[in-house]
């Protein structure tokens, strides 16, 4: 199982949201760049960054923030944030991004998502679910959609997606837990690859979520707060 450090950047500082709420924000570092390279020397093998101000307006507005953070690090790259149309997928993959994750578009424009995946391949994009209360939100989850978690899962299937990100918006921030009921029973109930984050604060946690048979697991708030250490987290759980 992978573990995954989260870089989430706003106005080009590496920032924490509270269950996704752009008012409730904490700036942890001006340099997102040195946290890269922080992660990276602990041992992180790949970097989950979210490009905030692009998910609220729509389109990729920290490039040149993430084009510093991938000249400095030797590991791969997954982007999340904006990416809606086949041109900011292409923008984000020629700056050295090696998996776009797509939220939005999946949900406003299905037919677009088999040309990204035939034109990208399915290994370079992975699929977004934010979800609140077991409802499917979209852009900056700002906006309720009317899909569940479960036709979302089954739509992002049929599309061709090998994985998909499962964010529990309403734990992204909290230090409490992930929703492992829920967790349960996506692994149960499909046949892609879950990475999961929201609420992951604790090596027990990451330990519970092996066990399940999770693909991946994105830690945030926990390694800035200092309730997991990351390199102990990374070492515990290689594969």
């Amino acid at each position: 199982m992978e573990i995954i450090p989260a870089i989430d950047i706003r106005g080009g500082k590496c920032v924490r949201l509270y269950q996704g709420d752009y008012d409730k924000e904490t700036v942890y570092f001006g340099s997102p760049k040195n946290v890269a390279t922080q992660w990276e020397r602990m041992g992180a093998t790949r970097l989950h960054i979210v490009d905030l101000d692009g998910a609220r307006v729509g389109s990729p507005v920290n490039l040149d923030t993430v084009s510093e953070i991938l000249s400095s690090v030797n590991i791969p790259v997954q982007l999340g944030g904006g990416i809606r149309t086949i041109r900011a997928v292409k923008s984000v993959v020629s700056i050295g991004v090696s998996r776009v994750i797509i939220g939005t578009a999946i949900l406003e424009n299905t037919d677009l998502m088999s040309d990204v995946i035939s034109t990208m391949g399915v290994e370079s994009v992975v699929a977004g679910i934010d979800v609140r209360d077991g409802v499917v939100l979209k852009r900056g989850w700002l906006t309720h959609t009317s899909e569940s978690l479960h036709s979302a899962v089954q739509m992002v299937e049929d599309i061709g997606f090998k994985r998909f990100v499962y964010t529990d918006v309403s734990r992204d921030g909290t230090l409490t837990e992930p929703n492992f009921p829920v967790i349960r029973g996506l692994i149960s109930s499909t046949s892609l690859g879950v990475i999961v984050a929201g609420g992951v604060s604790s090596l027990d946690h990451i330990t519970e979520l092996s066990s399940i048979g999770v693909e991946g697991v994105i830690v945030g708030k926990a390694i800035y707060s200092g309730d997991i250490d990351l390199s102990d987290a990374i070492n515990r759980f290689k594969n």
